[in-house]
């Protein structure tokens, strides 16, 4: 089964609460293990002992576990932290999710969440791991409810023991059926997905099982019992040099576009033309070199109105830099955060392509960038802003800020939406490599914005941002894009 097919199929399933989806974790909703990450900051604070490491090491290298075996292997493990404030762990969660396991997230397990929570089912993650490890994703991804290995505490302060019984093998399932009878879960019409051998007994208990990138044991079980197998694109292992060759060649295109574009404008004295010479050049270097292809819907909308403000969703600072050199080609440059001028060679290359800067903890400086970004549009050169200020841990759409919004409504050009997929999975905000793969993009009609008021922006910014949350969690398969923003004030014009 394709991820489009399940797509399909959730999308003409029974609509309500009643009908759930739950999603394992490791391996499921994340490519990889969330243990791992906290085995070694353990392992960094010398909290894991030798007696717990060749425990571990030697349950790892066997044949799954069962559930007793899970259970002390648990124990031993949370054992480290009695007397620990409970605070200090969800800190500790918190951590660990910004800088790895964010970045684990599989966006087609996003896109399978929010099919079912736009037809309104129940959605439940249900895994051994602790809420430590699972709760964070679970909030940045809109899930309520999670079922997984709780730890015991008291008055804030934990025992060091588990509290109750760790969501493993027969475990998971019972507390599945338990939850489901609690809720008034049909669990005969309801999904399930996961990839472990030890999630038969879940799987088996819903109508819709699904097995995602399975073990040996469970892809013979699901051969065995029909059930539908969903792969979705794992990560390249580590010792595989290709994705650092790639992004350094991507990197050295960088420099090289720059260096022959300031060649061309001391050549011709159009500092101009050199700078749009530099960056297509980079569009199709970083492409080649990288083996990152860029699939654009709606591309004329790119075209149809210059100069605009030319919004992006900001996942990935190289990948979202390729996109829009290459969506672009010409004629722009981009409002970024000042800690970018300061890096070496980057800083200069962003200067040389008259990149406005803006200062955030200066908002005297702030509005000097953004007048400054005025002029550029003026001198009838695009500009390229995220509205979310920063890069996102995952594809969740983050708060739009209005500067974007307030400056084509100045400038009286139009706002050109454009929305992209999958950056962030090609290179995660924290990520040192990029894989290769295909960036999926739609342009979306431009906004006009002359005569806006300020009601009119209010409203623009919440409709845009629904226009991003709309897009990427229903993408359009038509290979058509138009813009649903309906603009009902008086004052706004075509441009």
């Amino acid at each position: 089964m394709t991820l489009d097919d399940e797509l399909q199929e959730i999308r003409r399933s029974p609509a309500g609460p009643k009908v759930a989806a739950f999603f394992d974790f490791d391996g499921t909703l994340i490519d990889g293990y969330s243990a791992e990450a906290l085995y070694s900051e353990r392992l960094r604070n010398f909290e894991v002992g030798v007696p717990e490491l060749v425990s571990t090491v030697r349950t790892m290298l066997g044949p799954t576990m069962s559930e007793e075996q899970f259970g002390r292997l648990l124990s031993t493990g949370v054992a480290g932290w009695e007397g620990r404030q409970a605070s200090d762990i969800e800190e500790l969660g918190e951590r660990l999710f910004a800088q790895g396991i964010a970045g684990q997230l599989f966006h087609e397990a996003w896109r399978l969440v929010k099919a079912h929570q736009r037809r309104g089912h129940t959605i439940v993650i249900a895994t051994s791991a602790t809420r430590l490890q699972v709760a964070p994703l679970a909030r940045e991804i809109g899930v309520d409810h999670v079922l997984c290995t709780e730890l015991e505490e008291h008055d804030g302060v934990l025992t060091g023991r588990v509290a109750g019984r760790p969501p493993w093998g027969e475990g998971k399932a019972d507390a599945v059926k338990e939850f489901a009878q609690n809720a008034g879960i049909n669990l005969a019409k309801s999904y399930a997905y996961a990839n472990g051998d030890e999630d038969v007994p879940f799987l088996a208990a819903v109508g819709k099982a699904r097995v995602v990138n399975p073990q040996d044991d469970l892809a013979r079980v699901a051969n065995e019992r029909d059930w539908p197998t969903i792969e979705m694109r794992r990560g390249t292992g580590r010792l595989n040099p290709l994705p650092a060759v790639r992004t350094a060649a991507m990197y050295g295109a960088l420099v090289g576009s720059s260096v022959a574009g300031v060649a061309i404008g001391v050549l011709t004295g159009r500092r101009r033309r050199g700078i749009d010479f530099a960056t297509s050049l980079f569009a199709q270097l970083a492409s080649a070199l990288g083996d990152v292809d860029v699939e654009v819907i709606g591309e004329k909308n790119a075209w149809s109105h210059r100069p605009a403000v030319f919004l992006i969703n900001h996942q990935s600072s190289l990948i979202d830099l390729l996109v829009t050199t290459w969506l672009l080609r010409g004629g722009f440059t981009a409002v970024a955060k000042r800690e970018l001028a300061d890096v070496p060679v980057l800083g200069q290359i962003l200067t040389m392509a008259e990149f406005a800067f803006v200062d955030r903890g200066d908002s005297e400086r702030a509005r000097d960038a953004m007048a400054e970004a005025k002029r550029r549009l003026d001198d009838g050169v695009s500009i390229v802003i995220s509205p979310e200020g920063t890069r996102s841990l995952t594809p969740q759409v983050g708060e739009f800020k209005k500067g974007a919004f307030h400056l084509a409504s100045q400038a009286g050009v139009p706002i050109v939406p454009v929305v992209i997929r999958n950056a962030g999975e090609l290179m995660w905000r924290n990520a040192k490599t990029t894989r290769n793969g295909t960036v999926q993009v739609v342009v979306h009609e431009p906004i006009p914005t002359v005569g806006f008021q300020k009601s009119d922006i209010d409203r623009t910014v919440r409709e845009v941002h629904d226009l991003y949350v709309e897009t990427l969690e229903n993408w359009p398969e038509d290979g058509t894009a138009a813009t649903t923003v309906a603009l009902t004030q008086t004052g706004a014009k075509a441009q």
